[in-house]
């Protein structure tokens, strides 16, 4: 379908102002950028781009959001170019989607419509799913108005003795209103079976490291650079909205888990925040955060900032992003080679910053021993003989500890030299039968 896509500019005090009341305006970010980044939504879902421009709004119409000018010349652009769909990369009122479409006679959708639209066709798990339908319904719930131009009522009661009933409109918020109910009990099921999941890796004490970024900074490139795993990786925003976890070996020999997650993005509206929480949860447990950065794009400060602003929404403070958060420079491949070394040169004597390419592979060993001096902890070293009957053990050893050396004996047994981490050490006490019973959990 082809789609021109308009990028209102509210002025800087009226902006200020809207974006301290609901949140929903970027005043830092250049238009430019912003314009760049709705076509890339647009293209995201396979919607073909015919004309993308900035409008300055001096004084927003409460009916129209623009003015009757600049409503006559867009309408002239979707003759010209034979265009159904409008794309305002701003929040719209239902009233004014209404008032929008019947003056261009095509379809208009606002900056939470196209995400929306995005989340609905990349969601995929049970939860994603699940989430993105309620999105959807409670964003649809105000904009009824829109599908009932005759709101009649529905006959109440039978015979002459019927009231009036309820209208068609009151009929369906009823019916959305219900179907609301029966997703979050759905959603409140998903949730709780991956709190189950999640008590049960903090049992096998394997960290977890997460990987966050505004989107298509190159999550998934360097997640299956790291990994081998075949997650969709593609230069579109919000290739990725289903959390993707998997297992991993570390240079000293330690297991991970790496997490993929969705992409942020800047004037994400809050009920979407909101339904994605769960999603983002991955991150709240994770033992190191990777800021995956795209050094190659210009807006890349104001992304970081966008993404460090919803980190600490979820309850990752600044103390605490010092400790558990590295940055990733993603990118630098498509740097001019002068920017590049640069670039490498500032990473290098940076604290917490590690410059890679993802999709050549420079930088990633660096990055994976980072990785591996953070999560290592103090070492311990330790000599173990493993009688007969704990020979079970062994796969935990080599899955938990590095493992320097092993000696078969004639009797059975097995003796092996380690280095591993205090907690792994009370771990294997425990399964030798030496230790303290672990605590149950509520859930068992």
């Amino acid at each position: 379908m082809r789609a021109v896509v308009v990028v209102p500019v509210l002025k800087q005090a009226r902006a200020s102002r809207s974006a301290q009341a609901d949140g929903a305006i970027s005043v830092s970010r250049p238009s430019e950028s912003r314009l760049e980044e709705a076509k890339g939504l647009a293209l995201a879902i396979d919607l073909d781009v015919v004309n993308g421009s900035i409008v300055p709004i001096n004084d927003p119409r409460p009916a129209t959001l623009l003015g009757t000018g600049k409503i006559e010349e867009i309408l002239a652009l979707l003759d010209e170019f034979n265009a159904g769909l409008v794309i305002v990369d701003h929040p719209l009122t239902p009233v004014q989607q209404r008032n929008l479409e019947k003056a261009w006679n095509a379809k208009v959708i606002d900056r939470t419509g196209l995400i929306l639209e995005i989340f609905g066709r990349r969601a995929s798990t049970k939860e994603g799913t699940l989430q993105v339908e309620l999105a959807h319904l409670n964003y649809q719930k105000g904009r009824l108005v829109r599908s009932w131009t005759h709101l009649e009522r529905q006959r109440g009661g039978a015979g002459f003795m019927g009231g009036p009933g309820e209208t068609q409109i009151e009929a369906d918020r009823r019916m959305l209103q219900e179907r609301i109910i029966r997703l979050e009990r759905e959603l409140e099921q998903v949730v709780r079976t991956r709190q189950l999941h999640r008590a049960k890796r903090r049992k096998v004490p394997h960290p977890i490291v997460a990987l966050v970024g505004y989107t298509n900074a190159g999550k998934s490139t360097l997640f299956n650079r790291i990994t081998g795993a075949g997650v969709l990786a593609e230069d579109m925003l919000f290739a990725t909205l289903d959390p993707t976890l998997r297992r991993m070996k570390l240079p000293h020999g330690r297991t991970v888990i790496l997490s993929d997650t969705v992409g942020f993005i800047s004037d994400l509206p809050t009920h979407l925040v909101a339904a994605f929480r769960a999603t983002l949860e991955e991150v709240l447990e994770a033992d190191l955060i990777l800021h995956v950065r795209d050094l190659s794009d210009d807006d890349n400060q104001v992304q970081s900032a966008d993404v460090m602003r919803i980190l600490g929404d979820l309850g990752i403070g600044e103390a605490e992003g010092a400790e558990r958060i590295l940055e990733v420079w993603n990118k630098i491949d498509r740097l001019e080679l002068e920017a590049h070394d640069a670039i490498v040169q500032k990473a290098s004597t940076a604290e917490n910053v590690i410059a890679v390419s993802a999709k050549s592979g420079e930088g990633v060993d660096r990055l994976m021993d980072e990785i591996s001096r953070r999560l290592s902890g103090v070492l311990t070293e330790a000599t173990i003989t493993l009688p007969v009957e704990r020979l079970a053990l062994l796969p935990w050893l080599y899955n938990h500890a590095i493992v320097d050396n092993r000696e078969d004996n004639e009797d059975g047994t097995v003796t092996l030299d380690v280095r591993l981490t205090e907690s792994e050490a009370v771990e294997l006490e425990r399964r030798m039968g030496n230790g303290p019973k672990p605590q149950r959990e509520d859930w068992e």
